[in-house]
């Protein structure tokens, strides 16, 4: 991968993700001098006694302690004078005492974005830290040593205290890091690496260990998934459209002209485009047959004996066609598995409004992620070059490190996930409940002698899901818990914001795999149910096809020849049509599950084919084979 330059000003959320998943990153140049300018004034400002937040202060509540000019403990019998100096124990002891973060490690890749973001902040030239520290920085992070950062402990104000800690620490040769797939002391990782730790100087911990990293990097790699989620989420909808025969009225760009949020004119739009070249979608309704469970004597030759269905439709008597004679001068008066209606379900029909809303949410976070990535977030800010009668008007204790910004626009998105994962799970379960699936088997099986489940229960898994994460959508911002003896009364909770987004996108990503699992089971049935139809017509009469028809009048009832040529012209429609496909984007998506996944013909094992679609759907490959990047 090219290396990233960092400057403080250009990072961008592309650039990020790369640094995540192993791209190095360099120092630029031209920005060094700013960096030493501050790291210089401070350290003027100390010898001059200046009393500076951070530097010959203590933190939080301390803050109103200075340092002397040696340890009092000095004086003790027998004590040993320290090695380092007061400035020096200052900052190191922030570190080693903020370190306590506990449960589970952060993935390597949240670690490494929180690496380049705090690297990236301080390359603004606002934090007084030295250019040698960055530089220890940046070879920490391109040499691969990792540093062990539990998940649990930041509250979001003063930043990322705890977490940003765990990484720092490393650095000072303390803690715990991975290197080349193992897990080590923060010394020993240093050490194999051909690394050596570093001894910090006046504000150096605070600048390393004060600002919003750790709920800026999983927000910026969440947004990142959900942002292939919600393209995914389309996919998934087009291709239940294409099974239930749909229809695409309701996403045309004139409808959207009219209520244009960027979400949802995006959306329908990807929706037309995924579905262009469908002729399953806008089809008549009576040239769709509906299920019937095969039987023995349901088809006539040997190679439609192998089908694993029976078809059929109902016929509408004209003595029940009175005040509706001219919708069946437009639509034969067969009753198949479309139903005569103008609009699909809510699930269906409004697509672009639902997924449309996740996108302006997705968006609003994209807005301020993208600010946040090149912002100064930790305290007190440096203004070495400022024209001032005293120096708290060069360094300014400011709140950047507050991170409500961030977390508010997570809470936003935390709340968009169940409500995408909801309406997949309400098309999922539309397509295996018989009553609403528009003439496909119920649960999507043949199921002839009553011992198939087929996916009756991949639905329950779905629901299990969404419920999981709508219990989990509260948001955290909400709930402020005052920290450092209420010197810090006021936090934002961003970074158990931002960590339950991360989370709750993987899970959203199962849901979608399901409905897509799902969707490609009943487009096989819908495309090959019709097309059987289809091949019938053309090899049969009218009093062939009549078999396949309910409700028809008894051999020598007054309207047999009326149904007949009715059912004639239905024959002569269905013969004469191209073979029905779906969306040539749906084709390319359906083709590439086929490819891993089989048709379910008979109940088999499905926790294996369940997998798979899970890791199809996470690493983009359906996505990507239905926009042509992947054959």
């Amino acid at each position: 991968m090219k290396s990233i330059t960092l400057d403080g000003r250009s990072l961008t959320r592309a650039q990020l993700v790369a640094v995540a998943h192993g791209a190095t990153v360099e120092l630029a140049a031209h920005q060094l001098p700013a960096v030493q300018r501050a790291a210089d004034f401070l350290a003027e400002q100390a010898r001059r006694e200046e009393p500076i937040y951070g530097v010959n202060t203590g933190f939080g509540s301390n803050a109103d302690k200075l340092l002397g000019a040696h340890r009092l403990r000095d004086q003790l019998p027998g004590a040993q004078p320290a090695q380092d100096s007061l400035p020096e124990e200052l900052q190191r002891n922030l570190i080693v005492t903020h370190a306590v973060c506990v449960g589970e490690p952060f993935a390597q890749d949240v670690v490494r974005a929180m690496l380049c973001i705090r690297i990236n902040t301080l390359m603004r030239g606002h934090s007084g830290i030295r250019v040698e520290i960055l530089q220890a920085l940046t070879r920490m992070l391109n040499a691969g040593v990792v540093p062990v950062v539990p998940q649990l402990g930041s509250v979001g104000a003063s930043g990322d205290l705890a977490p940003l800690s765990h990484l720092a620490i490393v650095l000072l040769g303390g803690g715990e890091a991975f290197y080349k797939g193992e897990r080590l002391q923060g010394a020993q990782a240093l050490a194999r690496a051909g690394l050596a730790p570093v001894t910090l100087s006046y504000k150096e911990g605070l600048a390393l260990n004060n600002g919003t990293a750790q709920m800026l990097a999983t927000g910026v790699l969440a947004l990142a998934q959900l942002e292939s989620l919600v393209d995914t989420a389309d996919l998934a909808a087009a291709m239940t459209l294409d099974a239930f025969a749909g229809r695409l009225g309701a996403f045309a760009e004139e409808v959207h002209a009219l209520r244009p949020h960027p979400g949802q004119v995006q959306t329908a739009a990807n929706l037309r485009q995924l579905l262009q070249g469908s002729t399953l979608c806008d089809i008549a309704y009576h040239l769709v047959p509906r299920f019937r469970s095969w039987q023995p004597g349901s088809w006539e030759d040997a190679q439609s004996q192998a089908l694993r269905f029976d078809i059929g439709w109902d016929w509408v008597p004209f003595n029940q066609r009175h005040g509706r004679e001219k919708f069946y001068q437009r639509f034969r008066p067969f009753r198949g598995g479309k139903k005569h209606q103008p609009q699909d379900s809510y699930s269906l029909r409004c697509v672009p409004q639902v997924h449309g809303a996740v996108r302006d949410a997705l968006a609003q976070a994209a807005r301020v992620l993208d600010i946040e990535l090149n912002s100064l977030t930790d305290n007190p800010i440096v203004f070495p070059d400022a024209q001032a009668d005293h120096v708290e008007q060069q360094v300014i204790s400011a709140g950047h490190f507050h991170g409500m910004p961030l977390a508010l626009a997570m809470s936003y998105v935390k709340a968009a996930i169940p409500v995408l994962a909801s309406i997949s799970e309400r098309r999922l379960n539309k397509l295996v409940d018989s009553a609403t699936n528009d003439g496909l088997p119920g649960f999507l099986i043949g199921n002839e002698d009553g011992t198939e489940s087929g996916h009756m229960i991949v639905q329950y898994t779905a629901a299990a899901i969404v419920n999981d994460l709508a219990s989990r959508a509260m948001p955290a911002s909400v709930y402020s818990i005052p920290t450092s003896a209420n010197a810090e009364d006021h936090v934002s909770m961003g970074a158990n914001e931002a960590r339950h987004v991360l989370a709750m996108a993987s899970d959203l990503g199962k849901v979608l795999a399901l409905e897509l699992y799902t969707a490609a089971q009943a487009l096989d049935l819908r495309r090959d149910m019709i097309n059987a139809a289809r091949a019938l017509a053309k090899r049969t009469d009218a009093v062939g096809l009549a078999a396949k028809i309910s409700g028809a009048p008894l051999p020598d009832s007054d309207e047999r020849e009326g149904f007949l040529a009715e059912v004639e012209r239905l024959r002569v429609e269905l013969a004469e049509a191209e073979a029905f496909h779906p969306g040539e984007s749906v084709a390319r998506a359906h083709a590439a599950i086929r490819r891993r996944v089989a048709f379910l013909d008979r109940d088999r094992a499905l926790d294996g084919e369940v997998a798979i679609m899970v890791e199809l759907v996470r690493e983009g490959v359906i996505l990507g084979a239905s926009l042509g990047l992947q054959d």
